[in-house]
């Protein structure tokens, strides 16, 4: 894939009632780079949803332009929500199945199940799942259609500290197999030095780029407390004002 340039000049929302028009985003710039995985931490309610709504062509209301390489369109995205967004009355298997056509299925999604040590519920339905095994489906499911950027919405937000960094660690091993563009949303600053590559702080409304922050601790070195913590202090020594975006 080539580099996507994202160009947002302004999202309005429209007035409600007596409240005047909420300029959502502005003048917001950013390059994402082929199979990069960037964290974007920004304050609750800043529009970080709504970068990722619009990146995914779910919301088209905005002035500005994303370039695909050279050419001005959306990319192909894979989407995981806040909520994993599985059908009840569908297995495991038959959840990701809906994305595929049949002669890709079994190709695709058994070493995808084997990588995310979900082979032995493939044929489970949902209500028997654990909501860690639910987000473990809803990233398969997003890594099956081969997307060209993958968004993430804080898709851990609901899970006990164990359980978040059993499926964060997953989550990486499925990355570094299948690489791909990565936009995850999150407000724990832990989290984004665990997994990104490259930090990008977004401002409160109307949002836009504040600074972009490259993490140099090595890949291998990512499950080391310490060296975490430790560039996390670091971080907020030398930009302080990051405790108000998190």
């Amino acid at each position: 894939m080539t580099h996507i340039q994202i160009n947002i000049n302004s999202k309005i929302y429209p007035a409600v009632q007596k409240a005047g028009q909420h300029l959502a985003i502005a003048d917001l710039k950013l390059t994402l780079h082929s199979n990069e995985f960037i964290c974007l931490v920004g304050p609750s309610g800043c529009g970080k949803t709504t970068l990722l709504n619009i990146i995914a062509d779910l919301d088209p209301d905005y002035e500005g332009e994303i370039i695909v390489g050279r050419q001005h369109a959306h990319p192909k995205i894979g989407y995981i929500f806040q909520n994993p967004r599985l059908l009840p009355w569908r297995t495991v298997r038959e959840n990701i199945e809906l994305v595929l056509e049949s002669k890709q299925r079994a190709d695709i999604i058994d070493p995808l199940l084997e990588t995310m040590q979900l082979t032995q519920s493939q044929h489970v339905y949902p209500e028997r799942l654990s909501v860690g095994m639910s987000r473990r489906v809803s990233i398969i499911r997003a890594f099956a259609v081969d997307p060209e950027v993958l968004l993430m919405d804080e898709p851990f937000v609901s899970l006990d500290a164990p359980t978040a960094r059993q499926v964060r660690e997953l989550l990486l091993k499925l990355w570094q197999q299948r690489p791909h563009t990565v936009l995850f949303v999150t407000h724990d600053l832990r989290e984004a030095i665990a997994l990104a590559d490259r930090i990008v702080f977004l401002s409160a409304a109307p949002m836009h780029v504040i600074s972009e922050i490259t993490v140099p601790i090595p890949r291998n070195d990512r499950d080391n407390e310490a060296a975490l913590e430790s560039f996390r202090q670091q971080l907020l020594q030398n930009y302080p004002d990051i405790k108000k975006l998190l």
